[in-house]
């Protein structure tokens, strides 16, 4: 019988800053501000004889190197049904509600979500990390969970569990 435990990381490195707006509605959203988002991942994943789970340095280098992508970058929701985002020479120009929002393109990640929250920003990560298959495929972890938090105590999670 195999003996499971429970990895959490939470690394000073496992942040990265970013501009945002929340959507509420087809008419409502917040001023674009900025947050210090931080990220944790939590693992489950048996034992081995050696006493341990596997080289998690694997999940904290993905991490690391995810935040590095969104570090200080003007993030919009490319799946949002109320958000037109048109590319426009060096520009991003943002329509929402009749409102033209202009961005510089450099300083823009458009990201497969409908909305830049913690709920969104969790699964986007944890997405990112299953995506090359390797921690399913090539280890035994048996569920990962990705938290967010845009401050303190307010955390969006997702989470995977091995089919």
């Amino acid at each position: 019988m195999a003996r499971f435990t429970t990895i959490e990381i939470c690394k000073e490195f496992m942040h990265f800053s970013a501009a945002h707006f929340t959507i509420f509605s087809q008419t409502e959203r917040e001023r674009l501000h900025g947050h210090n988002f931080r990220v944790a991942v939590r693992v489950v994943a048996p034992v081995d004889d050696n006493g341990l789970c596997f080289n998690y340095k694997i999940i904290k280098d993905h991490i690391r190197d995810l935040c590095i992508e969104l570090d200080e970058y003007t993030l919009l929701p490319g799946n949002s049904p109320y958000l037109n985002i048109i590319r426009e020479d060096a520009h991003y120009r943002v329509e929402f509600d009749g409102e033209y929002m202009l961005f510089l393109a450099p300083e823009v990640k458009i990201l497969p979500v409908s909305n830049i929250t913690v709920e969104e920003l969790s699964h986007h990560l944890l997405h990112r990390v299953l995506e090359d298959g390797t921690l399913e495929n090539d280890y035994a972890i048996q569920e990962i969970e990705i938290k967010v938090a845009s401050g303190s105590n307010q955390w969006g999670t997702s989470s995977w569990t091995k089919s």
